[in-house]
């Protein structure tokens, strides 16, 4: 079976939609993975189609698998989780009552819960919700739930 574009880019062997690689994507400053929208579709792929992106990654049963059983695969995706993490604690845009990052933080954490497990989707919302709970931020109740419910 051959490996789909999904499960190549992030085992660091293909490219996006745009011809980027995992590691182009990763070593984006942040004023760049602000303005950039179509890379957390590929970062952090999920079962159902961006409405945002429409030629972003839907994940297959398949592909859910072979990620799951990479070697190479969760070690890019901890790395895209350590990325997203320096760049929601150092900007601080996104925290206000709505902003288009509450839905990148919540695809995130469906993401990490349905590639690697509870314990990283876990780790990484607690460390939004910190962020928020410390600078007082006016985040709407109807992210948090969002995010609470990934």
């Amino acid at each position: 079976m051959v490996a789909r574009p999904i499960v190549l880019f992030l085992e660091g062997e293909g490219t996006d939609a745009r011809g980027r690689s995992v590691f182009d994507i990763l070593s984006m400053n942040d004023v760049a993975l602000e303005r950039t929208h179509d890379f957390i579709q590929w970062l952090f792929p999920l079962p159902e189609p961006s409405a945002a992106i429409p030629d972003s990654p839907v994940l297959t049963p398949a592909d859910i698998q072979a990620i799951r059983v990479s070697e190479l695969a969760p070690i890019a995706l901890a790395g895209a989780t350590d990325r997203m993490t320096a760049f929601y604690q150092t900007t601080h845009d996104w925290l206000m009552p709505n902003d288009h990052n509450h839905r990148r933080i919540t695809r995130i954490i469906r993401s990490l819960r349905l590639l690697v497990g509870d314990a990283e989707a876990d780790a990484f919302h607690a460390v939004i919700l910190a962020r928020v709970e410390a600078t007082r931020a006016p985040v709407s109740a109807r992210s948090r739930g969002y995010w609470a419910t990934a």
